[in-house]
């Protein structure tokens, strides 16, 4: 069996796939981004938060046995923690892996499990960005669900980004706006997650959110009163880095 091409330079292959599929739907950029060889071996990461169900149900309509990673950081609201379960099973999400940080690493750097009231970003680093990283071994790129609308710090979004590691990072819904996803949970009669009927747009651990007010950021209650926006999966060294197609 002849041995596969290697991968052109990521950015390399951003620029070409946002050239080629600039004007594409959001299904057809994720299925496309499934089966093309410039995307390599791909995996979907999902919070299941407020609006994940939607690009988990166009994963599943299109391959259910593709890679789905769900990241718990084990401070997660148990409203999440059964969403999930909730989704998966109706969905019928045939490889779900459930990523977790090490025992050993929560037991050396956080203890107490306090490590987020004084340092969020160390805590984010261990419970979400470095087990992430192992569990991305062997993929050449990952699925995200992030949009332009939903922060300033999105609002150049491409559809193929490339990661500083050298993965892609692929953004199906970059173009949507608030509309659009809930058009779509609407007509595919897509399960909400609980608590976004108590004011919670935006979901992450339960420590680090709290609702959102009328005509606040959709993530003004992420980590309110810090000067933090982004969990870090997004970041290096605690800045964003923009190496896709324009930049």
């Amino acid at each position: 069996m002849p041995l596969e091409a290697p991968l052109e330079p990521v950015e390399t292959r951003a620029d070409d796939l946002n050239l080629r599929y600039r004007h594409h739907a959001a299904s057809a950029v994720l299925r496309h981004a499934l089966s093309d060889p410039q995307v390599g071996r791909i995996a979907l990461v999902s919070s299941f938060g407020a609006e994940s169900v939607v690009l988990l149900h166009m994963l599943a309509v299109i391959d259910r046995t593709a890679p789905v990673l769900f990241i718990d950081t084990r401070m997660l609201f148990p409203e999440t923690l059964d969403y999930q379960r909730q989704v998966a099973d109706r969905l019928g999400l045939t490889d779900l892996r459930i990523i977790q940080a090490r025992p050993e690493d929560l037991a050396r750097q956080d203890p107490a499990g306090d490590l987020h009231g004084s340092n969020p970003d160390a805590c984010c680093t261990l419970r979400k960005t470095q087990p992430l990283e192992r569990a991305l071994d062997g993929f050449d790129a990952w699925i995200t669900g992030r949009k332009r609308f939903q922060a300033g710090t999105r609002a150049a979004l491409e559809f193929f980004e490339a990661d500083i590691d050298g993965r892609l990072k692929v953004n199906p819904l970059a173009h949507w706006d608030k509309a659009d996803v809930q058009d779509y949970m609407i007509n595919n009669r897509l399960p909400r997650h609980p608590l976004v009927a108590r004011g919670y747009p935006s979901i992450g651990c339960a420590p680090c959110t709290s609702p959102v007010k009328p005509g606040e950021d959709e993530r003004a209650g992420r980590w309110r009163g810090a000067a933090k926006e982004e969990c870090g999966i997004h970041f290096v060294n605690g800045k964003m880095v923009r190496t896709g197609a324009g930049q």
